[in-house]
């Protein structure tokens, strides 16, 4: 069984590579981040190089990932690194967070992924694993997170981390998981459960996924907002075809609605009597 998953920003340790690629995953398979991303670090290798190339660029960098704030937090990012840091991805958990975008997890995978620290960086696959396999219950995240810093590799935190997240992506994974074929299956406390409920029962999924209903896109406004920002990365839309290019022709005030909250976000700005990226 094939656990490996060999990605482009694996092959790397540079602080800003690593923290391009993360902020990219948020939200994001990871099958759809690996052309933007190698097209993405080619364009800006540095910090210095994004915050110099300007926001419209780098959103324009971003197209095909979707959540294009991210690219507009990671174009701030940028620019607080040159100001702050000399330029440089911080190696402090702190400082981390504080840049826009960062949470805790993207902050972790950087320490562990481009520093080497001997943190858990704990996403989904990696929480399902540890409530099955380790705890035989359901976690909160906090719980999750002190388990995974118990039981991280001290020598070797990248290989920990990246063979947990991909277990769990490939092996574990969160309906059909492969037990049949899993390294852990003796050790496993889920599996063990599920042998003492007897044959022709099953133990409850300590990491049975919630179903969340997905608003419908097609008709949304995430879908004229979608219009509005392709558009945008070609050429700014006058402020008379707002409405036509959100794919509302009908409703000016809600395509307009739709493009303050773009500049609100720092996305795009007015200019000249026409929406244009920032």
């Amino acid at each position: 069984m094939e656990l490996w998953r060999d990605f482009p920003w694996r092959a790397t340790r540079d602080p800003w590579f690593v923290l391009v690629s993360e902020v990219m995953l948020q939200q994001t398979q990871a099958s759809r981040v690996v052309g933007t991303f190698t097209r993405f670090v080619a364009r800006f290798p540095t910090p210095a190089a994004c915050a110099g190339a300007g926001c419209a660029e780098v959103v324009r960098a971003w197209e095909g990932l979707g959540y294009n704030r991210r690219a507009v937090n990671l174009h701030r990012t940028a620019t607080i690194l040159l100001e702050r840091h000399d330029g440089r991805v911080p190696d402090d958990l702190d400082a981390l967070e504080d840049l826009p975008g960062v949470g805790p997890y993207t902050a972790r995978a950087v320490l562990a992924f481009a520093y080497g620290r001997p943190i858990g960086v704990v996403d989904g696959n990696v929480m399902r694993v540890l409530s099955r396999a380790a705890a035989g219950g359901a976690l909160t995240l906090w719980e999750a997170q002190r388990l995974a810093d118990r039981l991280v590799s001290p020598s070797n935190a990248w290989r920990f981390n990246q063979a947990l997240i991909d277990f769990g992506a490939c092996c574990c994974t969160a309906r059909a998981p492969r037990c049949a074929s899993c390294h852990l299956l003796e050790q496993c406390r889920w599996t063990r459960a599920a042998a003492e409920h007897g044959a022709g029962t099953a133990a409850p999924d300590p990491a049975a996924p919630t179903r969340r209903r997905q608003g419908r896109f097609a008709g949304s406004d995430r879908e004229g907002r979608g219009r509005l920002v392709g558009a945008l990365r070609l050429a700014p839309v006058p402020a008379r075809a707002v409405a036509t290019t959100a794919g509302w022709p009908d409703d000016e005030l809600r395509a307009l609605r739709v493009a303050e909250a773009l500049v609100a976000e720092g996305l795009a700005s007015w200019r000249e009597g026409a929406l244009a990226l920032a």
